[in-house]
């Protein structure tokens, strides 16, 4: 049972990532799916959800209307698209399954 990023990396201000998470050992589609994000010294924050069915998402105000939480129940993954990211955007980036399974996390980090 287990949850692996991907996609994260340094991009300019501006720019964009798209973030992958793809789980093993559940059954996927039965799962509410997150991302969070933690900043160096700071908690961690929930950045987006999204129902078991795909149907009902929520975004932290931070990133409402520059992310994008989809996922492919057929791929058993759920995936994260970033626009316009800002410095501020720089954190370790997690993804969870409903029933409080974590991934490792991915690093992004928005610099110039």
């Amino acid at each position: 049972v287990q949850l692996v990023e991907s996609g994260g990396g340094l991009v300019q201000p501006g720019g964009s990532l798209r973030l992958s998470c793809a789980a093993s050992g559940f059954v996927f589609s039965t799962s509410g799916m997150s991302w969070y994000r933690q900043a160096p010294g700071k908690g961690r924050e929930l950045v987006a959800s999204i129902s078991s069915g795909g149907g009902v998402t929520n975004y932290a105000d931070s990133v409402k209307g520059r992310f994008a939480i989809s996922r492919d129940n057929a791929k058993n993954t759920v995936y994260l698209q970033m626009n316009s990211l800002k410095p501020e955007d720089t954190a370790v980036y997690y993804c969870k399954a409903s029933f409080n399974l974590w991934g490792q996390g991915t690093q992004v980090t928005v610099s110039s």
